[in-house]
């Protein structure tokens, strides 16, 4: 064995074992990368040299804007505006609050950018409301998990801009633009498949549409999606970058939280922050970390050397996009989402844009393919908040999940193999 592939094997054979042994991803990802630098023999200030370079980067700066963003307006009351909206919208229907929860997913998505905070926010008021109302348990939490990886396709999500710097430049914008209709086509494949089940278990309706109650809720609920509007469209013409939109949206979200709606004081703005603190020092960390890692995958020619085994086993450029999906699908079983973004995107992008994807469609599906994994076990975190709110265990929520996987793989292939569901509102717009 060369030296090499002495050091391949240490870095990932290291970082897999520790993965396996519970270790926290960031301390996984760090300590593989000083074995495999002690195995090469180089100095180890390189590590905070590419630490701090990887954190390094006016991009990034979004990140915890956004994050700070979703949360302030994820404890300003802004859940009840939404889901009141949603329910004017199509609370009409057949199972009509698992439509309702599957609608405000994708408008407090918009919002939070996070699976798991529209699963702990709208969770804990859906979830009992439904219940109430007549649906299983079960039922309830699978729509309201599943429902919730919306939120990662409908911009503005910081998962996004994590994956626009780790591939090199893509244009955020673009990345916004292009999860509109992936999430929309997500919404709609969860409504059908949610309908088709309260027609079997004759779950109820609720009251006619009206077309005041509509116009009512969103005079109120206007507020909350004006943030979007000011990120999406602020990048998209030009007014201001990723950044610049989301320093703006944090002091938007702080005014409407605490002088609109007035589900803050400023006592809850310094617990929000303080929440922001210890989500943001977990990603920056992770970041940091996973650039010394990408550091060493590029010095050892990992990405080349993965894409040539790969292509390898076959040239049906229909075969390999399924085997991307597979190999994104598994590390989502075992991994977090951020830590696959930064660590799987510098190998597979490259094989993706060889068989004539995208980079902004391999994005959009990099995020749903993650979003499935934080619904998968062992390390589903959608998974487990969802099953603490309804308080069921892990087994019988998996359970029925399964007919909402099957809606999420049909999205999944749809945004895989028909390019113009994600690149035809970027390339609309130019």
């Amino acid at each position: 064995m060369d030296a090499n592939t002495m050091a391949i094997a240490v870095l990932l054979g290291g970082f897999f074992v520790m993965i396996f042994l519970r270790f926290p991803i960031a301390y996984a990802v760090g300590l593989a990368s000083v074995l495999c630098l002690m195995v090469q023999g180089l100095p180890l200030s390189n590590i905070c040299q590419y630490m701090v370079k990887g954190i390094s980067s006016f991009s990034l700066m979004a990140v915890p804007f956004f994050i700070t963003m979703g949360v302030l307006m994820g404890s300003g009351g802004i859940s009840d505006k939404l889901i009141a909206l949603a329910n004017a919208c199509v609370g009409w229907m057949r199972g009509g609050m698992a439509m309702v929860n599957i609608v405000a997913s994708y408008f407090f998505g918009g919002i939070s950018g996070s699976a798991s905070a529209d699963t702990a926010s709208l969770g804990s008021i859906l979830i009992p409301m439904m219940v109430d109302q007549g649906y299983d348990a079960d039922f309830s939490t699978a729509v309201t998990i599943t429902s919730s990886c919306e939120g990662l396709l409908v911009p503005p999500s910081h998962n996004m801009v994590i994956y626009a710097t780790t591939a090199g430049g893509i244009s955020v914008g673009s990345l916004f633009l292009a999860g509109y209709v992936p999430g929309a086509l997500l919404a709609g494949s969860l409504m059908i498949g949610s309908y088709i089940i309260s027609i079997k278990r004759n779950y109820p309706k609720g009251e006619p549409f009206s077309i005041k109650n509509l116009l009512k809720q969103l005079s109120v609920s206007i507020w909350a999606l004006a943030a979007v509007l000011i990120v999406v469209f602020g990048v998209v013409g030009g007014v201001f970058t990723a950044t610049e939109s989301a320093a703006i949206a944090v002091i938007y979200s702080l005014i409407v939280s605490v002088f609109v709606y007035r589900g803050l004081d400023w006592k809850g703005v310094w617990k929000a922050l303080d929440d922001c603190v210890a989500t943001l020092s977990i990603v920056l960390i992770l970041i940091s970390t996973s650039a010394v890692f990408g550091f060493c995958l590029t010095r050892l020619h990992v990405p080349d050397l993965a894409a040539n085994a790969i292509t390898g086993l076959t040239r049906n450029p229909y075969i390999l996009a399924l085997l991307l999906n597979l190999i994104l699908l598994v590390l989502g079983c075992i991994m977090d989402m951020a830590p696959i973004i930064l660590i799987a995107t510098p190998i597979l992008l490259p094989i993706a844009t060889s068989i004539g994807i995208d980079p902004i469609q391999f994005g959009i599906m990099v995020v749903l393919n993650c979003g499935i994994g934080l619904l998968t076990p062992p390390v589903g975190a959608v998974l487990f908040i969802g099953s603490a709110i309804a308080k069921l265990p892990m087994e019988k929520v998996v359970k029925a999940t399964l007919p909402f996987y099957l809606c999420m793989i049909i999205s999944l292939l749809l945004i895989t193999f028909i390019p113009a569901i994600s690149m035809w509102l970027p390339n609309m717009l130019g």
